[in-house]
Order: structure tokens, then C-alpha cells, then sequence
């Protein structure tokens, strides 16, 4: 089953993603900056939500207080749980 987030205080404006268990599957972003979330995508593919929480989580973006990378494992935390 695929999963739309929508990241908060970001450049991009969706990000999808599938689970099989607690591993991303088919990872993409819609908007921001391309080449930059095209890697993210291919390094985090066949992860654990919990491997791209300790990689990711907390990552910040210049001045802002969040990043696609950090909004990326909030929303993978959300699905793992439920919540989207």
C-alpha cells in the first residue's frame, strides 16, 4: 500500500513511499530540491524506518527548524504507526 505524506515547513510538498513491515519501498518526493531527494530516495530504498530515524531524524535545512530528510522519517514513523 502506498503512503502520501505531507511534510510541514519544507520545499517539498509530498513525499510516497511503501512499507513491507518497517522497510521503504518505492520512495519519492514530489517538489524540492530533485537531484538531493532522488539520492535520499536510493539510499534510504530497502532501509528500515528505524535506520533512516537515526540517520535522518533531526537533519535541519539552512535556518529552518526541519528538513525533507527529517520530514521524510517523521512521515515514515506515522505510516509505521498508523497514523497516515
Amino acid at each position: 500500500m502506498e503512503h502520501v505524506f505531507y511534510p510541514k515547513g519544507v520545499c517539498s510538498m509530498e513525499i510516497h513511499f511503501e512499507l513491507d513491515g518497517n522497510v521503504v519501498k518505492n520512495l519519492y518526493f514530489i517538489g524540492g530540491c530533485n537531484g538531493n531527494l532522488k539520492a535520499i530516495s536510493k539510499l534510504v530504498e530497502g532501509q528500515t524506518v528505524e535506520y533512516v530515524e537515526q540517520k535522518l531524524l533531526g537533519n535541519v535545512c539552512g535556518r529552518r527548524t526541519t528538513s525533507c530528510a527529517d520530514q521524510l522519517a517523521i512521515g515514515l514513523r506515522k505510516a509505521l504507526n498508523g497514523e497516515i
